[in-house]
């Protein structure tokens, strides 16, 4: 019989595994303390669980723990966490420390199949889904590491989250529960490059989370050579699918704006960025555009993204420029790639 592993369960349904084995429901909510409060790491360490309950936890499930392969910090205090996920491929997850608490950045695939050309991500063949647990384990595994709590959690590693929705969504109610990481839906970002029937889907789940769009063009032709899906689901599509999620969940949309040096970054594109957006309950996040290996785009000017932001301000559009961390070990945004695990000799316990 194959292990399961015990994270990927939300408590309702890991109440219903627990009542299958024979057992109170309550134990599954005596599990999620142990396993999330606690940060146990094995089912021995459940004391308040009788000993049968504890083999027969054994026998059908595991506890995904990763291995910490390889960590390096930043001189900004941001580390970058290379984790074995136990089948020979790896991750990588950022933590991010601000004055208001940590921000962990999570991955949601082994690899990408979106092919973005402004993203590290892009070299990368993709492998597979990330479960709702191995998503849950990053941040438990960095707050075991750290001895410092998760309060924001952002859904922009590698991957296209809402290509593996399912596991995403699950994992954020493991988050959200109080009985789980105990953390505020509102404190939590999904970033999409625009897949608009799940966008969609998204608005039915009545989770308050926040909806990140990565829209970086203003015009289809532009938005096509930075983001193939684009010729999925074109920015006309796209944002009537946004303006359709607002209405449902009164919640306002961050669009993400990078800006490379003579692609998209003159006012030209903040003027129709502003004729896109205008009346829109949203926030526009400017970010430099980082270079990758093999990348074509450059970052733009200081200038430019200062005039770029003063003009969407102006317009009335709220626009803040993100504030880079990280960039010094390939850590920042667009900078992620799930390395190899050969290359990866130092280990951190």
């Amino acid at each position: 019989m194959k292990m399961k592993n015990i994270k990927d369960y939300n408590l309702e349904d890991l109440k219903n595994e627990i009542k299958q084995m024979g057992e109170k429901s309550f134990r599954a909510e005596q599990i999620f303390q142990w396993i999330y409060h606690e940060k146990v790491q094995s089912f021995d360490e459940m004391t308040n669980l009788s000993l049968e309950l504890r083999e027969k936890l054994k026998d059908r499930y595991t506890i995904c723990n990763f291995n910490i392969l390889k960590k390096e910090e930043s001189k900004d205090g941001t580390i970058k966490y290379l984790f074995d996920v136990l089948d020979g491929n790896a991750i990588e997850t950022v933590l991010m420390k601000y004055h208001h608490g940590n921000s962990i950045c999570v991955s949601s695939q082994i690899g990408c199949k979106m092919g973005c050309e402004f993203c590290a991500s892009t070299g990368i063949n993709f492998i597979r889904n990330l479960t709702s647990g191995e998503i849950v384990e990053q941040i438990i595994r960095v707050e075991q590491d750290t001895g410092e709590r998760i309060s924001n959690v952002v859904f922009m590693g590698i991957g296209e989250p809402l290509d593996n929705y399912d596991n995403v969504v699950n994992a954020i109610r493991i988050m959200n529960h109080p009985k789980g990481l105990n953390i505020g839906a509102r404190h939590i970002s999904i970033s999409t490059s625009g897949l608009v029937p799940q966008i969609y889907k998204l608005a039915e789940e009545n989770i308050q989370c926040t909806l990140s769009i990565s829209l970086h063009a203003t015009n289809n032709k532009k938005r096509s050579s930075m983001m193939p899906v684009n010729q999925a689901y074109p920015i006309e599509e796209l944002l009537q699918a946004c303006r359709d999620y607002i209405a449902k969940t009164n919640r306002r949309i961050s669009f993400e704006y990078a800006l490379a040096k003579d692609n998209n970054d003159n006012l030209e594109d903040a003027k129709e960025l502003v004729k896109l957006l205008k009346g829109m309950l949203c926030h526009v996040n400017l970010i430099p555009i980082n270079k990758i290996e093999n990348g074509k785009f450059d970052k733009s000017s200081n200038e430019n993204i200062m005039k770029f932001r003063d003009y969407l301000n102006d317009c009335g559009i709220v626009a803040t420029i993100r504030r880079e961390l990280g960039s010094d070990i390939d850590a920042a945004c667009g900078q992620l790639r799930r390395k190899n695990l050969e290359s990866s000799t130092t280990i951190v316990e």
